[in-house]
This record gives C-alpha cells, structure tokens and sequence, in this order.
C-alpha cells in the first residue's frame, strides 16, 4: 500500500551498476517528487565519501563526508539519516531512492532506516537491480571484493558471490534489465534463487508501484535467519536444478569435513542449517557461493533450551520449529538447499548421505556422539 504522508524511501542494490543506474533512473523519470541519493565510496581511499543528490532533470548537490573508522559504510551511515531527514522535514520530496554503492547490502541500510523510527520516513521497497545474464557469472565469482575494487571498508573480506547472494536474497523486489544475452537458463536461476520476490521488468509501470507498495524489515530479516528462512524448494527448469535435501540424522564432522570442498564446489548456490553430531545443541548456517562456504553458529536449537526459555524466543522462530518438529530431535535437522545449472542431483544426495552418521554410529547414541572427532573447531569456536 502507498504511504499517504511522510517520506517514502526505496532502496536500490546490486553489485550490476549499470542495471542499478537504469533502475534508478527510471524511478526518478516514474514517480514526481523523487530525488536519488548515492554514496560514492570509489573515492573512499582518499579518506573521503561523496554523496550525490540528484532528480530527473540531472545533480541537485554534491559533498564530501569524511571516513568513519576508516569504513565507508559507517560513513553512508552517519551521513544517510540527516539527508534522509531533511528530505522529510523539507515536505517536497515525495520518494527519496537509496541509490547503494556497487558492494554494499540492502540489509543493514533498510534496518538502520527503520530503526530510526518515528512517522517522517518509512522503508517502503528494497529493490536489487539485476541484468539476468549476469546472474551467474556474478554468483559464481569467488574473488575477494577488495580483488574486484569492490571493498566497503579495509577489513572486508566478503567474496563477490557471496555479497550479490545477498543482495539478491533479501530484496523483496528484482528489478529486470532487458538483456540481449540471457536466456531461458539464465531467467530459470534468478527465478529459482529467489522464487518469492517479485520480478518487475525496469521498463514497466509496476516499478514505480513496487516502490511505493512497502516493505517489512522485521519479516526480511527473519526470512533470512537460518532457522526460519524461506528456502526455495524443490525444481527443475531449463537445465537450472534446485535440490532440497533434508534428514534428521546427525552428520559425522569429520566426513562432512572432508567433504565440505565437493559440497560447495557443486551448485552455484547452497544455503540452509545443519547440525553435527558432536555438537548436539548448536545451530549451525550453511552459506555457500562462488565456491567459498561461510560456516558458523546460529545460535541453540530450540530443542536444547529450557521451556522458559522459549518465551524470549521470536514468535516466528517458535511456529517454524512447531512446523518441522520431530519427537526425537525437535528442530534440529538437516536442511540444505543447492541450487544450480547442470546440478548432479544423484551425486550430491549420495556425497550427503555419506557424511551422515551410519546406524551403527546413531546407534551408538548422543553421548557417545560427542566423542567424535571435532574436525570443525577450526572454522567454529570451541564449545
């Protein structure tokens, strides 16, 4: 629903900045009233971020704001909020659009704007700018941001995957670009990493719709918390395959260990939670693109915590643990989703299962399983 009053704010990402300028562009020619704000932090080595103001008809303003902690990000922060501000207490501008630098994700800018509170501006879109053909080469690209020039900040180490899995995972809304050089295959994948956004074309009036419709900060973020994300499910379009492998028996850390290079290495995009035997309590996140694997805690199962506990527990969190619950194991699980062109569907279910304890392991039972060797302690704190 459009906002009647206040300063609606639509954010733009994605690492496709030509996609990302053309979105841009065209919201500002779509909706009267709106002005783009950009920080540009190419210039961030200087010691220095310009931001760029800017409306249909070409610059409205330009500045410098210094280095936060010698982070770029921290920079846009400081310097975001009393743009935004002025926007909203000026009463003229009707879409102020979050134009966001090449690197940085959507997540952090729309909960720092929503944060904020108050009745002046709210988050009403989270758009990522996508040109299709790009999607996989992108996803696939496992260099360091800092390799690409693409670093927020000295100590980034994100990857290239990784940052636009995010970028694209979170938006509520895919912003397509026309392009000449996608496919079938390439349309396939966007739609299966990300089946429940809503793809607008940038060339449609549904694009100025889709950033006035609104956004909720709380439920995005919750759709990305390992225990509760909206995976995608089961499919098999144009040679793009998504498959969803979910068990209840333990993996055996030191085989999965083993394994974890052929696991990443074999779909474009893997996600999902997990559990190890020897770590019977602990949540474990599995985030994997352009072949580097982000694994760590994310926090108990809900099966490991006293009763009163469950009361500090987000709501959201308790139903999608009712949901999956198992008399034996309660939440934990295995639930891993790869998704990728040309997936060896068969190779990868028998890769799994063979990192899965044997019945003569889970036999063996939970005390027992805690002897294990602890082959992940170098990628985990110790217990």
């Amino acid at each position: 629903m459009e906002r009647d009053r206040g300063l609606s704010v639509a954010i733009v990402a994605g690492l496709h900045s030509d996609a990302r300028k053309e979105v841009v562009d065209r919201l500002l020619r779509a909706v009267p009233g709106s002005v783009a704000l950009h920080h540009d932090m190419a210039s961030a080595s200087d010691g220095a971020v310009l931001r760029l103001v800017r409306d249909a008809s070409g610059p409205v303003s330009s500045a410098e704001t210094p280095l936060v902690n010698d982070c770029a990000c921290c920079a846009l922060r400081e310097d975001l909020l009393p743009e935004l501000e002025r926007l909203a207490d000026g009463g003229l501008t009707r879409l102020a659009v979050v134009d966001l630098w090449d690197s940085v994700e959507p997540k952090a800018v729309a909960e720092l704007i929503a944060g904020h509170g108050g009745d002046g501006m709210a988050v009403t879109s989270v758009i990522t700018a996508v040109d299709p053909a790009l999607v996989l080469p992108y996803l696939a690209n496992g260099d360091d941001l800092a390799e690409a020039g693409l670093a927020a900040a000295p100590t980034d180490r994100r990857t290239v995957g990784d940052t636009w899995a995010r970028q694209l995972e979170y938006a509520s809304v895919l912003a397509v670009v026309d392009s000449d050089e996608a496919d079938d295959e390439d349309r396939a994948l966007l739609t299966q990493l990300h089946p429940t956004a809503r793809r607008v074309p940038a060339a449609s009036a549904d694009l100025a719709r889709a950033a006035l419709a609104g956004f909720d900060v709380e439920g995005a973020a919750a759709a990305q918390h390992p225990a509760c994300a909206l995976l995608p499910q089961d499919a098999d379009e144009a040679g793009v395959t998504t498959f969803v492998w979910h068990r209840r028996r333990p993996f055996h850390p030191e085989r999965l260990y083993q394994a974890l290079e052929d696991l990443c290495c074999a779909a474009a995009r893997s996600r999902g939670r997990f559990w190890l035997a020897d770590r019977p309590d602990t949540l474990l996140a599995w985030d994997a693109a352009g072949g580097a694997l982000c694994v760590e805690s994310a926090g108990p199962w809900l099966a490991s915590l006293p009763d009163a506990a469950w009361e500090m527990v987000p709501p959201v969190r308790r139903a999608a643990a009712a949901l999956d619950w198992d008399p034996d194991h309660g939440d934990r699980c295995q639930h891993l989703v790869f998704t990728s062109p040309g997936l060896d569907r068969d190779g990868l279910e028998r890769l799994l299962e063979s990192c899965l304890l044997t019945d003569a392991e889970y036999a063996s039972g939970p005390e027992a399983w805690k002897s294990l060797p602890a082959a992940f302690d170098s990628l985990l704190d110790a217990a």
